[in-house]
């Protein structure tokens, strides 16, 4: 008997916790053909601002030893294009929504937030905190507590009420649980971490910067080790609290790390890159390794390594 992968968040009920995550995947329409994104948890879209933008000059992406840096720059349609060609067909495939929404000041969040509640179809929202704030000289969102809050407060007053909030935190800050608490004291329904770290590459033929940037965000294996941690710390203080675990997870194996640390739910990123059709693979990875161990659901695991050992002494294993 193989393991139960569906979840239940909330009023939430996902077929399994494998989400994408968001700026992987745009808005699911480039796994379409790889995979049934109908099948995925949920396809979380690339973030969505009010206004279209061009996002950041090229070169913006450069590969790492352990992972991939970018500065896009927030690149898509804007709200209207979203709303006209990427959340209809993302509906008329059978996928979950998780929209990604972001701005460069809380005004921008709320009335994203509030339009977004018009359109049928939206199952949850993720608010991308690490935009620059308009009014702190660009120092994102995601690193001051009270910024942080404001900005969901915003997005959690200007949704409809049946849509659950969740903020996606950064691991640049000397203190995780203190923004996910200011976070979840504003109105978030739960919490998504961790974004990408920042990060630098240099070339050492030009003896300039690769990315056109300077400098970008760092996704990928290296930062792994950096989400559980952060996932664990959160959960530990805040074990009520839904949590989005994402960061470097290529395998199943990955996502069981996460779920472990206390993440409900688990966003595959930077590995649909070169390998479109992880979502599914790594879903069925982490069955097979739920199975192995005797778990008959993922829920059961959820957490599971913040509870006391227990030595099973007729299986000769740690439970």
């Amino acid at each position: 008997m193989t393991a139960d992968l569906k979840i239940r968040v909330g009023h939430l009920d996902l077929p399994t916790p494998i989400l994408t995550a968001s700026g992987c995947a745009g808005s699911g329409k480039e796994l379409a053909v790889f995979t049934d994104v109908a099948r995925i948890g949920a396809v979380i879209t690339k973030s969505v601002t009010l206004e279209p933008r061009a996002g950041n000059p090229a070169p913006r992406m450069a590969e790492t030893p352990s992972g991939l840096l970018s500065s896009v720059g927030l690149q898509g349609p804007g709200l209207d294009g979203f709303l006209q060609r990427d959340l209809p067909w993302l509906l008329s495939r059978g996928a979950r929504a998780f929209v990604s929404i972001a701005g460069h000041t809380t005004r921008d969040y709320g009335e994203v937030a509030s339009r977004l509640s018009d359109s049928a179809g939206v199952t949850a929202l993720e608010v991308n905190l690490g935009c620059p704030d308009a009014a702190a000289a660009g120092r994102p969102f995601a690193l001051d507590p009270g910024a942080a809050a404001a900005v969901v407060a915003a997005v959690r007053g200007s949704a409809r009420y049946d849509i659950p909030v969740f903020a996606k935190l950064s691991p640049e800050v000397t203190d995780i649980v203190s923004v996910a608490r200011a976070c979840v004291s504003a109105g978030a329904d739960g919490l998504s971490m961790i974004n990408t770290m920042p990060g630098m590459t240099i070339d050492p033929v030009t003896f300039r910067p690769v990315l056109a940037g300077l400098s970008g965000g760092l996704s990928g294996p290296a930062i792994r080790p950096i989400a559980v941690r952060c996932v664990w710390s959160v959960r530990e203080a805040l074990p009520d609290v839904p949590i989005i675990g994402c960061g470097g997870v290529r395998t199943g194996r990955d996502a069981l790390e996460l779920l472990l640390a206390g993440a409900s739910m688990v966003a595959v990123g930077t590995v649909l890159f070169h390998d479109p059709s992880a979502c599914s693979r790594i879903a069925r990875e982490l069955e097979e390794e739920l199975t192995a161990r005797g778990v008959d659901r993922v829920a059961d695991i959820v957490g599971r390594a913040h509870q006391p050992a227990v030595y099973a002494a007729e299986r000769h294993t740690w439970a």
